[in-house]
């Protein structure tokens, strides 16, 4: 094993126990091939492990951590109290997002390069299906809360791609802005909001009438999205401006902007909605805010080129 991998899986044996009264934030570094762990109590990085080549999305569950491998090809199945590798599951070249059905039972896994999405079953990673979808280059497949709706985003589109769970089968496209990126919904899943890159907009979207509501203008290069839990707010990252703006959703218009660190990517809410974690690629850190006062409390240093987070 290379030194430096070694380095990491005797730091994270080390830990006394990643079990914690407060979740965990769990953040991929595609460049170092680690994940770091922090501890949202503290906001300490209290460990990191190394696993595949070039780990990118990630979705927290219950006892395991699921990364994709840009390089391998792959979903790896992570043992979350102990960074053990569990299982491998090929899925296809250049996977990127993965997201967890709320129910837990699905995982559903953007492969860029087949221009699809592969539904498993949980905890095995079954396949269970492989979807095509119109938009190239898909990066997000997002569960409605409700696990009916799979919403993918591609990077060479102009459009939300609609995945009928059930059926197993694209049965929509609602046209946005150039270059969607991410995807959230809110709780009551009414409406979910999309972050178009190259248009410069988050757009609101409709759900039962696939239709968009409003086009928010957003900073340089926006990009991953957040919801809070109370449906009130909505966070997405700026990547080029290096911040964080927020969205009130009763009125469609932003309400604060907080300075991150240089490119920020995807996100994380705490589950009582208290604080955003926010993965800054090219700063290797994950900034923290208090989303009541729209304050950054800090930053944590991470790995090389951190992707995103998911706490659980």
């Amino acid at each position: 094993m290379h030194p430096h991998k070694l380095l990491v899986v005797a730091l994270f044996a080390a830990c006394t126990s990643l079990a914690s009264a407060a979740p965990l934030a769990y953040v991929p570094n595609e460049k170092s091939a680690t994940v770091s762990v922090i501890d949202t109590a503290t906001d300490r990085r209290q460990a990191d492990f190394a696993v595949g080549q070039r780990p990118r999305g990630i979705a927290a569950g219950d006892g395991r951590v699921y990364l994709t491998d840009g390089k391998g090809g792959s979903l790896l199945i992570v043992d979350s109290t102990d960074g053990r590798l569990l299982q491998t599951v090929k899925v296809g070249d250049s996977p990127e997002g993965v997201s967890l059905s709320a129910d837990g039972r699905l995982l559903a896994v953007a492969v860029e390069d087949d221009n699809s999405i592969v539904l498993l079953a949980v905890p095995e990673g079954r396949e269970l299906a492989r979807i095509k979808v119109q938009g190239k280059n898909p990066e997000h497949a997002v569960f409605s809360p409700d696990g009916r709706w799979l919403y993918v985003s591609a990077e060479e589109a102009e459009q939300v791609d609609v995945v009928d769970v059930a059926a197993q089968r694209q049965v929509a496209s609602i046209p946005v802005g150039k270059r969607p990126r991410g995807i959230g919904f809110l709780p009551d899943g009414s409406r979910a909001y999309v972050a178009c890159e190259v248009a410069g907009k988050v757009y609101a979207i409709d759900v039962a009438r696939r239709q968009v509501l409003a086009e928010i203008v957003a900073g340089q290069y926006p990009n991953g999205v957040a919801v809070h839990p109370d449906g009130r707010r909505v966070f997405v990252s700026n990547g080029r401006d290096g911040s964080v703006m927020v969205i009130d959703t009763g009125s469609n218009t932003v309400l604060a902007s907080i300075a991150v660190g240089q490119r920020p990517w995807n996100m994380a809410l705490t589950p009582d909605g208290a604080k955003l974690y926010v993965a800054n690629g090219r700063s290797g850190s994950v900034s923290v805010i208090d989303t009541a006062s729209y304050r950054k409390l800090g930053d944590i240093a991470v790995g090389e080129l951190p992707w995103g987070v998911s706490i659980r």
